[in-house]
């Protein structure tokens, strides 16, 4: 069998930067599950999305190398770019099912822009000591939730950071973010999921359905400018909409060709 297959950068306007995301255009049903797995496993991205076009939507699903995952920013972003960019499509939104049920997103001009659900964090008492451990740093504020959200005072404490990976992955949660207000934008982050076979992840949409409630908040302010400061490094336009995020950003094809599965 063969599948039509992109790479696309996502949250950058160039190559080598973002985050990179495969794209297999399924036919009119789903693979078994162990074969999804395993090309998500052989591409070895951060994620790799499963999108089937139907009537009015596209169904739409997410994998890393090692595990199916409910929500995933910016392979979202590469399906959306793929459908618009390669597929044709000409109205103003991609619609998609998903495990986080129905997701859209956008064109705003040569940007997209995503609308995803709220994930807000539960402020924590203090740091669990296995978080501090796994960071080797304490930061002011945790809150709970899909991932760990340790907030720190400054960019350069995040920066800084040089995790203990294999006790990352023992914490009872997907990942962990840290954040800090940024020196040139709103606010900045970093992301670490090595159980999800990403030890750190380039740029990360879903962890701001988190942050952004958090950083609106403390910054009374409604439109945010982000930065993810990974290696690649990228750039997240946000809106806080009450239950619901604008994730917005640009996204690049690096790779249009074909993949062979059983």
């Amino acid at each position: 069998m063969s599948i039509p297959f992109f790479v696309v950068v996502a949250f950058t306007d160039h190559l080598f930067a973002g985050n990179p995301a495969g794209v297999c255009l399924l036919e009119d049903r789903w693979l078994l599950d162990e074969s999804l797995q395993r090309i998500a496993a052989e591409n070895d991205l951060p994620e790799t999305a499963f999108i089937i076009r139907r009537e009015s939507h596209f169904d739409l699903r997410w994998m890393t190398p090692k595990l199916e995952v409910d929500l995933c920013g910016h392979a979202t972003l590469a399906a959306a770019h793929v459908i618009f960019r390669h597929l044709g499509h000409t109205e103003s939104q991609v619609r998609f099912r998903s495990k986080s049920g129905d997701l859209t997103v956008a064109r705003k001009g040569e940007r997209l822009e995503l609308d995803f659900p709220v994930l807000p964090g539960a402020a924590m008492n203090a740091p669990p000591k296995e978080l501090t451990d796994a960071l080797g740093a304490r930061p002011g504020t945790v809150l709970g939730g899909r991932d760990y959200v340790a907030v720190f005072e400054r960019e350069e404490e995040v920066a800084a950071i040089r995790p203990d990976f294999d006790a990352v992955a023992r914490l009872d949660v997907q990942g962990v973010v840290v954040t800090a207000p940024g020196n040139a934008c709103d606010f900045v982050s970093r992301y670490f999921a090595p159980a999800a076979g990403i030890p750190e992840d380039p740029v990360t949409g879903s962890t701001h359905c988190a942050l952004i409630p958090y950083w609106s908040k403390r910054l009374n302010k409604r439109f945010l400018r982000a930065r993810q400061i990974s290696a690649r490094g990228g750039e997240l336009f946000c809106e806080d909409r009450g239950e619901r995020v604008g994730i917005g950003g640009d996204a690049v094809t690096y790779v249009e060709g074909m993949l062979r599965a059983e």
